[in-house]
């Protein structure tokens, strides 16, 4: 009894430590920003509880529904873009359908390794107006006064920082699955050769089922990180022009941080959590109903 109560006591000494830094670093804050989107405060000075009225500003907020409208685009493009563009990917590579595969594993992966500040001033100089794009756009129209004009539509602005995300972060769930697909035998896809299937099939029939859960992980991961999506999207365009290419996560920074309106930028944050944990049970109903498990 003292022997099972003295381990007890030792599992809670080791957790102890980091449960006291979660709680410090996650817990808290989002406890102390749920209490302070019901308040006005600047930073310094006096709080103001203000009730709800954070909340009904938002729901009446045009730059909110921008940002979250892109929100929703980007989530789209994770789950059916990035997810089975990586998933195709590291099927050509694991059955070497390509040659020097190690040589395309390593090119492909390598966005992924490369700062997002890095890979935001990159791309906004390509798709610049003295960038690569314009200049092929120029070369293959013969129009020399060709000016790309995409960033400065309101519905299309976000269309450039999708793509820049789609090349980035596809990696990532190509190396995820391409470890995955080594688990399965290969002599369960040389039986279905031999019964006549072709690569087509066996992906499709063999594979995507057998990867059923790790597509499940992924698509929680595309979706956590489509609405935390600020570093390339902020060193890209700033949320600019006009609030174009805004996401909550760059609002809320804007709001907070520029602006100084603390209140109204901790109910952006909580709204960004909610959105994330809904998003999330309704890819784990998803997955109950094709009984991904």
């Amino acid at each position: 009894m003292r022997y099972a109560l003295s381990r007890r006591i030792s599992h809670y000494c080791f957790v102890l430590p980091a449960f006291l830094i979660f709680a410090g670093v996650m817990i808290f804050p989002v406890f102390f920003s749920l209490a302070l989107g019901f308040t006005q405060w600047k930073g310094y000075g006096e709080m103001v509880f203000v009730g709800l009225d954070n909340y009904k500003r938002m729901f009446t907020d045009p730059v909110f529904f921008i940002g979250l409208r892109n929100n929703i685009m980007i989530v789209l493009v994770s789950v059916f873009g990035q997810i089975p563009l990586g998933m195709l990917l590291a099927y050509i590579l694991h059955r070497k359908m390509v040659k020097k595969a190690n040589i395309f594993e390593a090119l492909i992966f390598l966005p992924i390794t490369i700062s997002s500040v890095i890979i935001a001033q990159l791309w906004s100089r390509i798709f610049s107006p003295v960038g690569i794009v314009p200049a092929l756009v120029r070369m293959l129209t013969g129009n020399r006064d060709y000016v790309m004009t995409i960033v400065e539509n309101k519905n299309l602005a976000i269309i450039p920082i999708m793509f820049v995300l789609l090349w980035q972060h596809t990696s990532l769930y190509m190396v995820i699955f391409l470890a995955n697909l080594q688990r399965i035998p290969n002599t369960l896809i040389e039986a279905a050769q031999l019964e006549g299937a072709g690569e087509g099939k066996i992906f499709l029939k063999i594979v995507t089922p057998m990867l059923g859960y790790v597509i499940f992980i992924n698509s929680i991961l595309a979706v956590s990180g489509s609405f935390k999506s600020f570093d390339l999207i902020y060193s890209m365009t700033g949320g600019g022009p006009a609030h174009y290419t805004e996401v909550i996560a760059v609002y809320m920074y804007n709001t907070t941080f520029v602006h100084q309106n603390y209140g109204y930028g901790s109910s952006l944050s909580i709204i960004i959590i909610a959105f994330i944990v809904l998003s999330v049970l309704l890819t784990r109903a998803v997955s109950k109903v094709f009984k991904v498990e």
